[in-house]
This record gives structure tokens, sequence and C-alpha cells, in this order.
């Protein structure tokens, strides 16, 4: 499963949801390389060692890479997503389309993906 950086965040903060995410880390995780900048962010926002949580994510997870593919099919999935969902941005794209590439459900923990349940493990 491909675990947006949501799930991660609900994770770390050791939610009701965090702790669902940790069931499905033990098992087997991956996230895009693109998580981790997300990462960053968050850590950075919320005074936290980003460093520390990186290093956690590579632990508990394959960290799979953006290529190519997966760059043109983000392209096409922003250009659409755009079109109905305000918030909706190029690094959601970039995760769904990872998630569709490596043919992984996505676990997340946020409003972005709710109307993608073909594609998405509903919120843990």
């Amino acid at each position: 499963m491909l675990l947006d950086t949501s799930s991660w965040v609900e994770y770390f903060l050791g939610t009701e949801k965090g702790k669902k995410v940790k069931e499905i880390i033990k098992k087997e995780a991956s996230a895009s390389v693109i998580t981790l900048g997300e990462l960053v962010n968050w850590c950075l926002r919320n005074n936290k060692n980003h460093e520390q949580y990186v290093e956690l994510v590579q632990l508990g997870s394959a960290i799979l890479p953006v290529d190519k593919t997966t760059s043109v099919l983000a392209g096409r999935i922003n250009h659409e997503r755009k079109k109905s969902l305000k918030n909706w941005g190029v690094m959601d794209s970039i995760i769904l389309a990872t998630s569709m590439i490596y043919d992984l459900k996505l676990v997340r923990t946020d409003h972005h993906f709710q109307d993608q349940p073909n594609l998405t493990y509903s919120q843990p």
C-alpha cells in the first residue's frame, strides 16, 4: 500500500487513525519520494526534527521514485482534477499517479482522494 503524507502525519501524532496506519506499516508500506518533501514541510511548520521523521519513513516503507511515466500521468491527473477540486495540488497528482503506476492501494487520512474509491484505501 502507498501511504500519503497525511497517513504518516497521523501515525507520528499517535492519533486513532495513526494507530490503524501503524498496522499497515507493519505489513508492507510504500511512500512516494514526494511524501518526504511534504513531510519536511510539515515538520518545519510544526517545529519538529525533519531528519528524524524522514528516517522513520525510510525505515518503515519502500520509497518509490518519480520518473517520466509518473510525471506525465501526474500532469494529466492534475489538469483534470483542478477542474473540479479547488485545493487539489500537483503533489496530490504525483502521489495518485504513483499509486496507479505501481498498482498500489492508496492509504490517506485527508479528504483529497475521497472521490477515488477504486484507487484508494478508505481512511484508516
